[in-house]
């Protein structure tokens, strides 16, 4: 594939935009190469602007669960943007979405839009703050809930991990409140616990999306439930990747623990950007302007971005079996990676939920962030540069997680798998 025009559109974008991207994940940093520029996306399908044409895995990092360009959502946002783009006041549409996920969700009461899954996250942990009094959050190593200064910690000293900035710009007085635990080891959470009994929520990826596709063992999140009851903390789930992804209720739909608080995004504004946050009743009554807890935005609730999210959970909601049907390919998909990488002495390691995927070139299954850092990166970017180049667009990291459309196809996957077993070859 010839890639003239993206080159020369990275060089001219790297001197007005920092690093060329507005997300740095976009730069491919951790693959090599030079990013495509999208012109347009067709189903399940992206072309760039040199008229390369990829089987999408991205799918705008999950939104599109019925493709690019579904018409159904399209005439929603068409009809809606010829009566104004913004109003910043109350819309009807609002109140819709708002009724059908609290309809869809027993953990959600009632729920407040935001407009990204950062702000979403950001907003639950205040509301988490101001409920219950405390200033502490434990988070888990790997989990990424947006770029918000709580949230951007490594590992510090002592046994509790309390948090350290990762960035600059990041005041160590915040990062000090941030826990870490480890995802899946129970015994990382309770030294949290033993070393603050400031704790106000834990927040949590059920199914971690940004470490690789990693899901939390069922066990590990009861007694996660069972931590926070007995020390008076709230439990959030961060359901921006999953909700509406690994099933019609997110992770919620596959677990029997029930958060305070979740938050939601992506999928929810159809591709249009978007993210939610809600819960209890008690919690969010908390809220301003009902409680003292402050939280606004000038374009929450943007209407084009609600018409979006309504047009495509009710198809969903009308045909639940989709769900089926997207998983059966997810696993096709990822069982002929393994096929392909077993036959020529790649150790890859993969995992599907609902219509979400992952796999990494790792010996040992993968349950936490640790585990993911002992994966072969360098033999992803080789896979992944492969790939593009015959025209297949996966997650640019060994740390994303991929996902599967109704656009894409039985035959779309078997192409896919036939290449990557060409390209596993190549890879020993």
């Amino acid at each position: 594939m010839k890639h003239t025009k993206s080159i020369e559109a990275y060089a001219e974008a790297k001197k007005v935009i920092p690093g060329g991207v507005d997300s740095p994940v976009r730069a491919f940093g951790s693959v090599g190469g030079t990013p495509p520029f999208i012109e347009r996306g067709e189903g399940g399908y992206l072309v760039d602007i040199d008229g390369n044409r990829y089987v999408d895995f991205v799918q705008s990092w999950g939104p599109l669960i019925f493709g690019h360009c579904d018409p159904t959502v399209e005439a929603a946002v068409i009809e809606t943007l010829r009566r104004g783009l913004s109003f910043g006041a109350p819309t009807l549409l609002e109140t819709e979405l708002a009724k059908e996920i609290v309809e869809l969700f027993p953990a959600i009461d009632k729920v407040r839009f935001v407009n990204s899954g950062t702000e979403a996250v950001m907003s639950a942990i205040r509301l988490a703050r101001g409920f219950t009094g405390r200033d502490d959050i434990v988070k888990f190593k790997g989990c990424y809930h947006g770029h918000s200064d709580s949230l951007l910690v490594q590992a510090g000293s002592g046994a509790a991990t309390f948090g350290a900035p990762n960035s600059p710009g990041v005041p160590s007085d915040f990062a000090k409140h941030t826990l870490l635990a480890d995802y899946n080891d129970i015994e990382s959470v309770k030294r949290c616990f033993e070393a603050s009994d400031n704790i106000a929520c834990i927040v949590i990826e059920p199914i971690a999306g940004n470490m690789g596709l990693i899901p939390a063992d069922e066990e590990f999140l009861k007694e996660l439930r069972e931590l926070c009851d007995a020390n008076g903390a709230l439990l959030i789930f961060d359901e921006v990747m999953s909700g509406f992804r690994a099933s019609l209720t997110g992770a919620q739909g596959l677990t029997e623990v029930k958060p305070d608080l979740v938050t939601l995004g992506k999928v929810i504004g159809g591709g249009m950007p978007v993210g939610a946050f809600g819960g209890r009743a008690d919690i969010m009554s908390k809220l301003s302007p009902e409680g003292p807890v402050y939280q606004a935005g000038t374009l929450s609730g943007n209407p084009v971005a609600m018409a979006a999210g309504l047009a495509q959970i009710r198809q969903l909601k009308a045909d639940v079996a989709i769900y089926e049907v997207l998983q059966m390919r997810a696993e096709r998909l990822v069982n002929g990676l393994k096929s392909a990488a077993d036959d020529n002495g790649i150790p890859l390691q993969v995992d599907v939920r609902g219509s979400m995927f992952g796999f990494f070139f790792n010996d040992r299954p993968v349950k936490n962030f640790d585990d993911a850092l002992n994966s072969d990166t360098d033999r992803f970017a080789k896979f992944h540069q492969a790939m593009l180049d015959r025209g297949f667009y996966f997650a640019c990291s060994q740390f994303e997680t991929g996902f599967i459309s109704t656009k894409t196809t039985d035959v779309m996957i078997d192409e896919t798998i036939r290449n990557a077993r060409e390209v596993m070859g190549t890879l020993k």
